[in-house]
């Protein structure tokens, strides 16, 4: 039994690496491409922060549709690994497409990527919702299931990290080769894609789900995912928990770039800043296991808000002294990376919530809520950037000296200000109306076994552990 949980814990988390990576480019760098690469005007740029904001907006509605396709997929392969395999080769495709200069200019260049955008969202939905859904089945032990979680998202934040610290060095190289920054970015695209197609094979391959977990149900209608969505309150608590924090670091993460290279002056520091970063949000992933042992997790989440907003006010108020930006950057991502993994422990146990709840089971429609949060979060962090680039006239400078301080300080406070007053907004709303502590999920699922949700096997077994 151990040793299948490794290879689970061990195949699931490893297959996040390039699918970070890719996601990481395309979230984060992508603006940055258009503006700074591309070089596109004013007035397409404008059109193109519109497309981001709608369009993910959107895809986001539908994902719940997507939900209920995973939910209702049958055959020999599962639910979960068919459209693992389909998302990520056309995610791969479109995200290749995406960074390559096919020398348009005006309406058709803003109906191209109108297009070749919507793909993406479509094509990475797929992949995201089958992939973070299968992780519920592969444990109901709460400290199994955040052994599992942790090791994701530290392998999530390796490809993260590996792309923010990489993309500036990498890419000048490429450029220098290659003799164009827009070859530079299309080669970068290419290799992560291979890295993520690599990542997923080790997934579909290596993950083994524990059969028989739960009773077989019948198929999801439209109204059994409304029904599951909105009638589920603390999933509604931690969707909207997760995507005012989720909009409030992303866009934090958006802005580093044009921070260093226009508020600081040196570009090149980025990816030195970045890797320190890493660092520090890989070494409390690796810590939480252990922290989680000490702290339940309504302590932990308070804690690692004040962490945050401590590194926010820090960072704010810093003089361009990489002393002093450094640690605030520490504290912030710190902070950050135990608040992401405990909202996905939140957003899995509210499956068997909803089950206990509602009746039914609903892996892939409740893990909908994931991918609608990360584009509603993206969208928002899109747009946000789109403006203050605009506005703040960075788009239309040469260099940092062409900025002027009251363009410098709209960066900031949209780098900044903005985003603490998301994830504060978020924490509060979480700590007033989420009820799913350790005690309560271990009667939820004694009641499960009770009802025979369980099947008899998994009802003969022991309780699952808590602290």
């Amino acid at each position: 039994m151990k040793n299948q949980f490794d290879r689970n814990l061990y195949a699931f988390g490893l297959g996040t690496v390039g699918r970070d990576m890719v996601y990481s480019l395309v979230s984060m760098y992508l603006m940055f491409y258009l503006t700074d690469i591309l070089q596109v005007e004013n007035s397409i740029l404008w059109w193109i922060t519109g497309i981001m904001m709608v369009g993910r907006a959107f895809d986001a509605v539908n994902d719940p549709f997507m939900g209920v396709i995973v939910d209702n997929t049958r055959g020999r392969f599962g639910k979960f690994k068919p459209w693992i395999a389909f998302g990520a080769l056309f995610a791969g495709i479109v995200a290749i497409l995406l960074f390559t200069d096919f020398g348009l200019s005006g309406a058709s260049f803003v109906t191209l990527f109108a297009v070749l955008y919507l793909l993406w969202d479509i094509g990475f939905t797929a992949n995201d919702i089958a992939y973070w859904s299968m992780m519920p089945s592969l444990s109901i032990d709460q400290k199994e299931r955040e052994k599992i979680g942790a090791f994701a998202r530290i392998c999530a934040n390796i490809g993260l990290f590996s792309v923010v610290v990489g993309v500036v060095p990498l890419t000048n190289a490429l450029g220098k080769l290659l003799g164009s920054m827009k070859a530079a970015y299309l080669v970068f695209a290419i290799a992560l894609v291979a890295i993520m197609w690599l990542g997923q094979l080790i997934t579909l391959f290596g993950v083994r789900e524990k059969a028989g977990l739960f009773r077989v149900e019948a198929s999801t209608t439209l109204r059994g995912m409304a029904r599951a969505l909105f009638r589920n309150d603390q999933l509604g608590v931690v969707a909207i928990a997760m995507v005012i924090f989720t909009i409030g670091y992303d866009t934090t993460a958006s802005f580093g770039i044009y921070f260093f290279k226009y508020a600081y002056g040196n570009e090149g520091m980025y990816s030195i800043f970045a890797l320190v970063l890493g660092v520090s949000q890989l070494s409390a992933l690796g810590i939480f296991p252990l922290a989680s042992k000490r702290l339940n997790r309504r302590q932990l989440y308070t804690g690692a808000t004040i962490l945050v907003t401590i590194g926010y006010i820090i960072f704010f108020f810093s003089p361009m002294d990489m002393r002093f930006i450094g640690l605030a950057g520490v504290l912030i991502f710190v902070g950050q990376a135990f608040i992401q993994l405990l909202m996905l422990m939140f957003l899995a146990d509210s499956i068997e919530y909803g089950q206990w709840k509602l009746g039914k089971r609903n892996e892939s429609v409740t893990f909908s809520v994931q991918p609608f949060i990360n584009k509603m979060g993206s969208a928002m962090a899109a747009g946000t950037v789109g403006v203050v680039v605009i506005v703040s006239g960075i788009n239309e400078a040469a260099g940092p000296a062409d900025v002027s301080s009251q363009g410098l300080l709209l960066l900031k406070s949209g780098m900044l200000v903005f985003p603490l007053v998301c994830i504060v907004a978020g924490f509060i709303i979480w700590r007033l109306f989420f009820r799913i502590d350790e005690t309560f999920y271990k009667k939820i699922i004694s009641d499960l076994r009770e009802r025979g949700q369980l099947q008899p096997e998994m009802a003969e077994s022991p309780a699952p552990s808590q602290p």
